[in-house]
């Protein structure tokens, strides 16, 4: 890596501009523009969403102090905060999670081989969403309630690098379960869902289309037994049954026999009851898999506590889903370096880093790897000994 280049110019050296110009061309982003392009648009917001910039006039100071660099930085155009506002308003966000769903290709083909806390060779996705308040007298779009505004982020988490497959910005209206029907279910791969996503009828397509799940029953399930199987309950299970539907309408809607595993965590003596339609894995491996479903959970955390996604640059609905395609393409890019340096730290810690030192002139790979502290010295001092 060139030593004279910031480090933004070396972060922006791993996107494929090529193809983010092809996103731009599909949707005709720079169409009769003279200056700041798409390009521009997405770096300044790549370096918000990198240095914690709270406005669209934090935005503009920062840069403009920069004034020098931002050529090397690779953004050509005059930044202002009308133009980065009109921009954002104007500029069709799908461009941005066009762009986005490449770089999300790039990082599952970098962790497929990756392990997670269980040894399968199954792909195991956690499908959940998580709601983003806005404020309804300034977002109206976003009506969610009487009072209140919302949008609903739906992700379907790769736990292999724990890398979203699949990101769907809808209103807050819309409620979990019709997002499956919007999914293309992958044969073999392993599907984890709370109790939100509990719906026969959109189960038995997963079913039908070669594919497992794993979801927490309601507490009144009309089922009927068909089997059982002996458990260790020193493990915590309590059965493992085959079970089919009684009732005359979810059974319409799921016909076939499933699966039953009733199960208490040792620790929090919580009591769990699963469905799932895989008979090859163990009753235990079964707890174990949604136990793995928290890293979805994880994730929003992260991304709310350490990307620009809970208050925006913008009002309008084009420039809150610019936004959040922008900061998702921002973590998976951290991702992508953290991979590709073979990095032995943290998301968090080379997200903090970055936002230190993203136009100094070192060498990213150095910035980024860990020092090695010298030893401390354990020999005898003259230091004289006050306690005896």
């Amino acid at each position: 890596m060139n030593a004279g280049k910031s480090i933004f110019s070396q972060l922006t050296d791993f996107l494929p501009s090529t193809e983010f110009r092809e996103c731009v061309e599909r949707y005709r982003g720079d169409y009769k523009l003279k200056s700041f392009s798409c390009w521009d648009q997405f770096l300044c917001m790549a370096f918000a969403q990198l240095t914690y910039r709270e406005s669209l006039r934090d935005i503009e100071a920062c840069l403009r102090a920069q004034q020098s660099k931002l050529y090397h930085l690779g953004i050509r155009g005059r930044v202002s905060r009308n133009t980065l506002a009109n921009a954002n308003s104007v500029r069709d966000w799908r461009i941005y999670s066009d762009f986005a769903h490449l770089l999300i290709k790039q990082a599952r083909e970098l962790y497929r081989h990756d392990d997670f806390s269980l040894a399968l060779q199954q792909t195991v996705y956690a499908l959940d969403a998580t709601t983003i308040d806005l404020c309804l007298s300034l977002f109206p779009w976003a009506r969610f309630r009487k009072r209140k505004g919302a949008v609903k982020l739906h992700t379907l988490l790769d736990l292999r690098g724990n890398i979203p497959r699949v990101v769907l910005i809808t209103s807050g209206k819309v409620h979990d379960v019709n997002i499956m029907d919007q999914l293309i279910w992958e044969a073999g791969a392993i599907y984890l869902m709370d109790r939100g996503y509990l719906h026969f009828r959109r189960l038995y397509r997963i079913h039908q289309s070669g594919a497992f799940f794993v979801t927490r029953s309601r507490q009144r399930l009309d089922f009927l037994r068909l089997g059982s199987q002996i458990v260790d309950k020193k493990t915590g299970l309590r059965c493992d049954q085959i079970i089919t539907l009684n009732n005359p309408v979810p059974k319409s809607g799921y016909p076939e026999r499933f699966r039953r595993i009733r199960y208490v965590d040792p620790e929090s003596h919580k009591r769990l009851v699963f469905l799932t339609n895989n008979t090859l894995l163990p009753a235990l491996t079964i707890a174990d898999l949604y136990r793995c479903r928290w890293q979805v959970e994880l994730f929003f955390r992260w991304i709310k506590q350490h990307l620009r996604i809970k208050s925006f640059y913008g009002t309008s609905e084009n420039a809150v889903k610019t936004q959040v395609w922008t900061a998702i393409s921002v973590y998976v890019l951290v991702a992508i370096i953290k991979k590709r340096l073979n990095l032995n730290r943290s998301m968090f810690s080379i997200l903090q880093i970055l936002s230190v030192s993203l136009l100094e002139k070192t060498p990213l790979h150095e910035a980024l790897t860990p020092s090695v502290c010298d030893e401390i010295d354990t020999e005898p001092t003259n230091q004289l000994i006050l306690f005896d």
